[in-house]
């Protein structure tokens, strides 16, 4: 038994799945609600990632098809370990959800009428808005830092809440925009250094 709880303790890939396994019990709203708390364990508790990796990861999970938690649990456990990191860590972020629905389908045919339900339901919904805004100020204060940072999220907002374009042609979009910003600099600071 002491084996056990040693290797438990010491196994990085044991450490991988229990820490996406909470993740993926505790956490109630889907992906971008997870993201602050994510951070928090990967960033501030567990020292996988800094604040900078863990941005990119953010960019990356949410540009690829999918749901972001598991993009990002499988980019956390491959970054870690490689492929069986990826794995692993994608196992612990699924198996919570996969049992849960089972048990709440199961249930849920004979209390899908009680206004208690239905109550509590609305209010995670709340919450899980509350958790998806903190996320993106969170997320808007590391990461929007001069004017082209701004301007490409106010458009991105605009674009798609406004105009309904989808998702991904605002990030292929942006992506060509970033690339065209970043050769302007690169130009300009080439031209300041010949003169």
């Amino acid at each position: 038994m002491s084996r056990i709880k040693e290797f438990c303790k010491n196994s990085i890939y044991w450490n991988l799945f229990e820490c996406f396994f909470k993740l993926g019990l505790f956490t109630i709203g889907g992906g971008m609600a997870m993201i602050p708390i994510m951070q928090e364990k990967i960033c501030d508790e567990r020292k996988w990632m800094t604040e900078e990796e863990i941005l990119d990861c953010i960019a990356v999970s949410q540009s690829l098809p999918g749901v972001i938690a598991i993009n990002m649990a499988t980019y956390v456990g491959y970054y870690k370990k490689g492929l069986k990191g990826a794995l692993v860590s994608t196992a612990g972020v699924l198996l919570p959800s996969f049992i849960i629905i089972i048990l709440v389908v199961s249930l849920l045919r004979t209390i899908d009428e009680n206004p208690y339900v239905q109550g509590a339901l609305e209010g995670i919904k709340a919450a899980a808005t509350g958790l998806i805004a903190f996320a993106a100020y969170k997320m808007g204060k590391q990461t929007l830092k001069g004017v082209f940072q701004w301007i490409m999220a106010l458009l991105a907002f605009l674009l798609i809440v406004v105009f309904g374009l989808n998702a991904v042609w605002v990030i292929l979009g942006a992506i060509v925009a970033g690339e065209v910003y970043a050769a302007i600099n690169a130009a300009s600071l080439a031209k300041e250094g010949k003169q």
